[in-house]
């Protein structure tokens, strides 16, 4: 446990990554044309293009309305977002790429990535001081046998 005078809340919004809408978008126009491209038979490359145009903009589209969400990290085991205290925070780093899970009062999972666009070297710092990375060595030796 921290003690108050130890540990700084971490606030911050998290906003849809536009880095993120763009991937899905050029993803959604990139797709049909590589399934097109293939020696697959028109009767099969048609729809299956088709589909994969219709996903990619449905992705794109469903990322581009999630809400902005404030987030809040009063302690490790303390977190709330949107004013609502949430359960099993967890954050884990891949390189410049954050995702944050947790599970709400009603105990449904939700998930969000926080991309480079969305959040300042400040403030990804303070979320990586503020919760620091609990699988770091667990599970797997640190040294060459």
């Amino acid at each position: 446990m921290h003690s108050s005078s130890a540990f700084s809340p971490c606030r911050f919004e998290l906003r849809p990554s536009r880095w993120l809408l763009g991937a899905l978008l050029a993803l959604a126009v990139l797709a049909p044309i590589s399934v097109l491209a293939s020696e697959m038979p028109r009767v099969v490359a048609l729809p299956l293009a088709l589909l994969v145009s219709t996903i990619g903009l449905g992705l794109a589209l469903r990322d581009a309305w999630r809400p902005t969400l404030r987030v809040v990290i009063d302690a490790p085991d303390r977190v709330s977002i949107d004013d609502a205290l949430v359960d099993d925070f967890t954050v884990q780093w891949r390189g410049a790429l954050a995702f944050l899970r947790w599970r709400d009062a009603a105990g449904r999972r939700h998930a969000r990535s926080v991309w480079p666009d969305t959040l300042s070297p400040r403030l990804r710092r303070e979320l990586r001081l503020a919760i620091p990375e609990s699988n770091a060595g667990r599970g797997r030796d640190s040294m060459a046998p």
